[in-house]
């Protein structure tokens, strides 16, 4: 069996991130970032300096990787500059992409009774209308029995009803 020999950078670099207790693939995912950037600067990463980091990050944002990549690759250069070489004052200028706020889809009312329309049972339906952000009002939309149904939607409001926090249900018809 041969073994490959490690450099003293990268051994250190696999002490560091022994000792702090990193997870297998996170030691994998610095190891690659920490040489594809050996591998871009043509040189040893311990020599590189803010500018070459600099160059790197905008390389890497051009050849279309995808943000929480590029983020990734960033976070292991910070560790090997902090951590492994003791080099602080490089890390103070890596800046990290931020990912674009995405809006939330919002369904038309048209939607929301096609929605309510197939849910497939008075139970499913009190849940649908029920906020999802508040476990109180899925646990009471669980226990909802409606007083004396009529079409398939209770008469009256029950003081059980999920729906009571909403403005308009058509469920309970208020």
């Amino acid at each position: 069996m041969t073994e490959k020999a490690i450099s003293p950078l990268r051994q250190r670099l696999i002490d560091d991130m022994t000792i702090r207790k990193l997870g297998p693939k996170t030691q994998a995912g610095y190891i690659r970032a920490v040489k594809n950037f050996a591998a871009f600067l043509g040189r040893s990463p311990d020599q590189a300096n803010v500018e070459d980091i600099r160059r790197y990050q905008l390389h890497l944002a051009s050849s279309g990787l995808g943000i929480p990549s590029v983020n990734a690759a960033m976070t292991a250069l910070r560790f090997f500059f902090k951590v492994t070489l003791r080099r602080g004052d490089v890390t103070e200028d890596i800046v990290f992409a931020r990912e674009p706020r995405r809006l939330p889809v919002v369904l038309s009312p048209e939607e929301v009774a096609q929605l309510l329309a197939a849910a497939p049972s008075l139970k499913y339906q009190a849940a649908l209308c029920a906020s999802p952000t508040t476990p109180a009002a899925i646990a009471t939309a669980r226990s909802a029995r409606p007083s004396q149904p009529r079409n398939g939607l209770p008469s009256g409001k029950p003081s059980c009803c999920p729906c009571r926090i909403i403005t308009s249900c058509s469920l309970c018809r208020h």
